[in-house]
């Protein structure tokens, strides 16, 4: 393994960091004060100011950094994404700005190698383009969907048709104004064998019988404009041609747009505990009490280096693991990305937490980022499986080295 970034890592990087320091930076705090000023049911749309920090990323050439293929995007491996990952995670609007947002990352990804020509063009162009947004619609409030399996929302094949119904919740970008296509999850057939049962349908936003029921709030925050929804499917009738890839091919296809995206996923929230830890340093550095700075009362700096070694430790992992994905692929990549969804998220809460004590009263209100970013990390302890399912993952194929079974 060698971490030294490539000439063109080094240069998207250094770009992605001028642009969040001349251009994002400097609006992004006034930005969330307007929209968090509109009354909540106002909250739902496109603030102007993000369209044009889009034009101007995208004029800067700095757009769809996520997809490898250079003909729609960057061209970077995992590997070399991954720092400009980090970066865009201490921004709340920086991966938008690049159009490197999720859940839309994951769903291109999944029509870039799955999606028929005619999906590629109605909704795959567009979403590169930036002109629309998507949703992922998997889990379910009715049953325990960190067992993709447990899926009971139905995609059954009627002659040339697929119908969709079921339930969905905590569907990610629902909530955007600009969401025009749901890749949802279904049951095709109960008597395939358990990972050849579901498939992938591309499911209009307006089409008939789908309903967005409600926003969820998490932890309170809505997350708008994008927000994560309860979205109901009745009796949805589509062409045949609407499934991703094959009947049957669901959960393939979930596990492939996963891999990646929890590594961009962890990246970003590396990005996020620097800017807490940062944060903590300037505030302890500068604020006094009984005499002191904050830096040096009641083990301060031993919760600085703490969360130091932390990020360090948890970058090097999220590096292996994507250095084994760019050479060893998904399968290569199983323990290591399970273990990155572990231990990343759970580092970036301790480090915003400790952040949030140095700043006191303060850390908890929303003069600060850092309430939003505790509930971010916090978030993606579920998000993309919950721990422990992935140290599951971890512990069967560790033990399977010994011929423990299953």
């Amino acid at each position: 393994m060698d971490f030294t970034p490539s000439d063109k890592a080094r240069d998207y990087t250094e770009r992605v960091r001028a642009f969040i320091a001349e251009r994002i930076a400097p609006v992004e705090e006034d930005y969330l004060r307007e929209l968090l000023a509109l009354p909540e049911h106002e909250r739902w749309r496109v603030l102007p100011v993000i369209d044009e920090l889009k034009a101007a990323a995208r004029a800067a050439g700095l757009w769809n950094l996520f997809l490898p293929d250079e003909r729609e995007g960057a061209g970077l491996t995992v590997s070399e994404y991954a720092p400009v990952a980090e970066l865009m995670g201490r921004s709340f609007i920086a991966a938008e700005v690049f159009n490197c947002n999720a859940p839309d990352t994951g769903n291109m990804e999944v029509l870039h190698h799955y999606g028929s020509p005619e999906q590629k063009e109605r909704w795959l162009r567009p979403l590169l383009d930036g002109e629309i947004r998507s949703a992922f619609c998997m889990t379910e409030p009715d049953v325990a969907s960190s067992d993709p399996t447990n899926v009971e929302a139905t995609a059954v094949l009627d002659g040339d048709e697929v119908v969709v119904n079921g339930r969905k919740w905590f569907s990610t970008g629902a909530g955007h104004p600009r969401c025009e296509v749901l890749l949802f999850m279904g049951l095709t057939d109960k008597d395939a064998h358990r990972h050849q049962q579901h498939s992938i349908v591309a499911v209009p936003r307006r089409a008939d019988g789908v309903t967005v029921e409600r926003m969820l709030p998490v932890m309170g925050r809505y997350d708008e404009p994008s927000g994560h929804g309860v979205v109901r499917f009745e009796d949805v009738r589509l062409p045949a041609s609407a499934l991703v890839g094959a009947p049957g091919q669901g959960f393939e296809i979930g596990q492939n747009r996963l891999g990646p995206g929890r590594v961009h996923h962890c990246m970003r929230l590396i990005g996020l505990a620097e800017a807490a830890l940062e944060a903590a340093c300037r505030r302890g550095a500068e604020r006094v009490a009984f005499r002191k700075p904050l830096v040096n009362l009641g083990g301060n700096r031993e919760r600085i280096a703490d969360a130091r070694i932390a990020i360090d430790q948890a970058r090097l992992l999220v590096l292996y693991t994507a250095w084994l994905l760019d050479t060893q692929g998904i399968l290569g990549a199983l323990s290591q990305v399970s273990q990155i969804k572990v231990a990343v998220p759970l580092m970036a809460q301790r480090v915003v937490d400790m952040a949030m004590q140095m700043h006191g009263g303060a850390g908890l209100s929303d003069d600060y980022p850092l309430a939003a970013a505790w509930t971010v990390a916090r978030a993606l302890r579920l998000a993309d499986g919950p721990d422990e399912v992935h140290r599951g993952v971890v512990a069967r194929l560790e033990l399977g080295k010994y011929g423990v079974a299953r």
